[in-house]
């Protein structure tokens, strides 16, 4: 049990955070093996909970979960952005630091942090948000690796820029040095993400709002990139949402739905460590789940074509020979063949599909698109149709029975049809 001090100001960092969450928080605390223990709290017993965990290494989400699960497809909102800063790897003087982000770039490239968590050797900057879903990840992502590489001179740590990381907590103690972790409060004015995007990173508003007319001329760099985050989110979700599908039994697909996991989440949160962490998670779930070491094998290459996308030589010789890129590009077609993916489980997923769901979907957009426009349903039309045919054989056979003489062309002048039509009319009305 920690001195009450401690416990206070643990308390009042996850709150300051967490105030008004849904959904689940995680609290880890590193072993001596160098893995996490951890659990998931409500916010409403978050804080009765954290006295049993203060001590030393011990953290805490600053994003939610749906489920007691960390992980980037368990998301439930994401309140924060967040850039770790070890300038402590420049020999940086803390005070110096400090004052280079007051004089240089708050409110100028990035705007002003919410709460600074001074971890025992460098600092962590945490913007907090007004809540959104994990459906806006991929802007989320855009906006956080922006913030990154505008404090990548100070020492941003690529490998914690993740939606599902965790930070060290307030009255904690960190064991590299025997300090005790601290936060300063610098106000609680909540940011919009749409907002900051806005103002920071104009160039993706076309990206987020498409204009109804396509604009020629290749994207910039950080729209390529934001679709890059948007699909390869899409693809985990994908392969989560296929393993929840056949009940966690992939038996034959095991190694494969590791391997894409891996390397999916190695391009998406740039950390390899975090994603072969996850990969062996998604694993352990498994009804007849691999070996990790098993996992850390098979999916190996994962994480060196991940890494071969960032060599120039790598990209050049992918070019040379026809592909987009280094790396893995790998085609719908193939994914579909490799998992055989049937086409009843397409209709549940984002990106993984192939032509058929791709145009049952687009029918289904082109009808919702007509109705939205004042364009009847197909039966409503039919129906019309049949009401307007009803009343042109009562209209016949009322001229017919009151001119028994009349001739086609008349009647058709008359009612403002064709006379091929009349004939049409008259032999339903005669059989």
């Amino acid at each position: 049990m920690e001195n009450a001090n401690s416990v206070q100001k643990a308390r009042y960092h996850a709150w300051f955070h967490h105030n008004d969450s849904d959904g689940w928080i995680t609290v880890a605390k590193k072993t001596s093996q160098g893995s996490f223990k951890q659990e998931h709290f409500k916010p409403d017993r978050l804080a009765d909970q954290l006295s049993n965990w203060l001590g030393e290494d011990v953290f805490f989400s600053q994003n939610t979960f749906y489920r007691p699960s960390r992980s980037i497809e368990t998301i439930r909102q994401l309140r924060s952005l967040y850039v770790d800063l070890d300038f402590y790897l420049f020999n940086y003087n803390p005070s110096w630091v400090i004052g280079k982000l007051e004089h240089e770039f708050y409110g100028q490239s990035i705007p002003e942090p919410n709460i600074l968590i001074f971890s025992g050797q460098g600092v962590v900057l945490i913007w907090l948000l007004e809540p959104v879903p994990y459906k806006a990840l991929p802007l989320w992502q855009a906006v956080q690796n922006y913030f990154l590489s505008e404090l990548a001179s100070l020492g941003g740590d690529p490998k914690a820029a993740d939606a599902a990381r965790v930070f060290r907590i307030a009255g904690s103690v960190n064991s590299k040095n025997g300090a005790e972790v601290s936060a300063e409060y610098r106000h609680n004015n909540k940011y919009e993400l749409r907002q900051i995007q806005f103002d920071y990173l104009p160039e993706l508003n076309d990206e987020i709002t498409p204009p109804k007319k396509k604009r020629k001329g290749r994207k910039k760099k950080v729209a390529q990139l934001f679709n890059t985050y948007r699909l390869h989110h899409a693809r985990v979700l994908d392969l989560v949402k296929l393993v929840e599908l056949r009940n966690y039994e992939v038996t034959g697909h095991r190694e494969l739905i590791c391997f894409l996991y891996r390397y999916w989440l190695c391009c998406y949160t740039n950390d390899p460590q975090e994603a072969l962490n996850q990969a062996v998670t998604l694993n352990l779930q498994f009804t007849n789940p691999l070996p990790n070491r098993e996992v850390e094998r098979a999916t190996r290459s994962a994480e060196k074509a991940w890494k071969s996308k960032s060599d120039d030589e790598a990209n050049r010789v992918a070019v040379e020979k026809g592909y987009p890129g280094a790396g893995y590009n790998i085609k719908n077609t193939k994914l579909i063949k490799w998992l055989e993916i049937t086409e009843e489980e397409q209709t549940h997923l984002k990106t993984i599909i192939g032509p058929l769901e791709k145009n049952r979907r687009k029918r289904i957009a082109n009808m919702e698109m007509r109705r939205q426009q004042g364009v009847q349903k197909r039966e409503d039309y039919i129906k019309e149709q049949h009401n307007k045919t009803d009343d042109l054989l009562f209209k016949i056979q009322e001229l017919m029975d009151k001119q028994p003489g009349v001739k086609q062309k008349q009647m058709a002048e008359i009612l403002g049809i064709t006379p091929a039509r009349i004939s049409q009319l008259k032999k339903i009305i005669k059989s």
